[in-house]
């Protein structure tokens, strides 16, 4: 029986650069079932000392004297290993920019688990914003620590999958592909992972828009969808999914946003050493 007091005591710190709603609430969530308390800034670059020209470090070395942990999330890719270098206690990456999110990565790895009972064999379409989509990055890696895990990578050129990833797939061994026809990858893939085109991450926004609304799963992806597959999808969406799916037993991404709060409170425990 899980104790539900385990973390009584412990303090954790969120501090947020970007938006979010499941990443940080559902650590919040998570720690607030363990017992613990929640130092929370939102908005942090606003709402913190940041906004006087505070160095991340310098905030990093303070935070650490309030509490046990540090979940960060922030705009510049690389911020979290900045942050972790500085301190001696626990920095848990909720998201550096363009580059990494290793604890989405864990939870949907575990959705995929608890939706096809199996992580070995698959195959899996990434579909969207690859070369900004940090979730797709950090999932294509985790993956490779399982066998026969096959890519098939879907997005408009000026986002395709970094060259960085696609390098570590052929230097471990796994095969990727790139195609233009998500039809034909819906057909034959055991998950198919959407994600929006980041509108924030675009300096021009004719490009964005030129982007935008090329590759949606609607009814017509899902009409060839195999039957005992399902679709992801980190959240939140825009038009990239039709609300229709949502009623599709294979719609699996509310399940998956769901599955953050229990991933993060098993990471907690075991940072924690509780």
């Amino acid at each position: 029986r899980l104790d539900f007091a385990m973390l009584q005591g412990y303090l954790m710190s969120t501090l947020f650069y970007e938006p979010s709603t499941r990443t940080r609430l559902s650590f919040e969530g998570a720690m607030g079932r363990l017992g613990g308390g929640i130092l929370s800034t939102e908005s942090a670059g606003e709402y913190s000392s940041a906004a006087k020209g505070e160095t991340l470090e310098d905030t990093i070395r303070t935070v650490e004297g309030y509490s046990d942990i540090i979940v960060l999330r922030h705009f510049e890719k690389g911020a979290a290993r900045r942050a972790a270098n500085v301190i001696d206690g626990p920095v848990i990456n909720a998201g550096d920019g363009p580059g990494e999110h290793p604890t989405q990565a864990l939870l949907d790895t575990y959705t995929i688990y608890k939706e096809l009972g199996r992580l070995d064999n698959i195959k899996v379409g990434l579909v969207g914003d690859l070369a900004n989509g940090r979730t797709v990055r950090s999932l294509a890696s985790m993956l490779t620590n399982f066998e026969n895990v096959e890519f098939v990578f879907i997005a408009p050129d000026v986002v395709k999958m970094g060259q960085d990833i696609k390098d570590e797939l052929t230097r471990k061994g796994y095969k990727w592909t790139e195609s233009d026809d998500l039809l034909a990858v819906a057909s034959e893939v055991d998950v198919l992972y959407q994600t929006r085109i980041q509108k924030e991450r675009f300096a021009d926004k004719n490009e964005y828009e030129a982007c935008r609304g090329i590759y949606n799963v609607d009814q017509r992806v899902m009409d060839v969808l195999p039957a005992k597959s399902v679709v992801m999808h980190p959240l939140p969406r825009l038009d990239e999914i039709t609300q229709d799916v949502d009623a599709d037993p294979r719609a699996a991404y509310f399940r998956q946003a769901k599955n953050g709060l229990f991933i993060r409170m098993a990471l907690l425990k075991v940072l924690l050493k509780v």
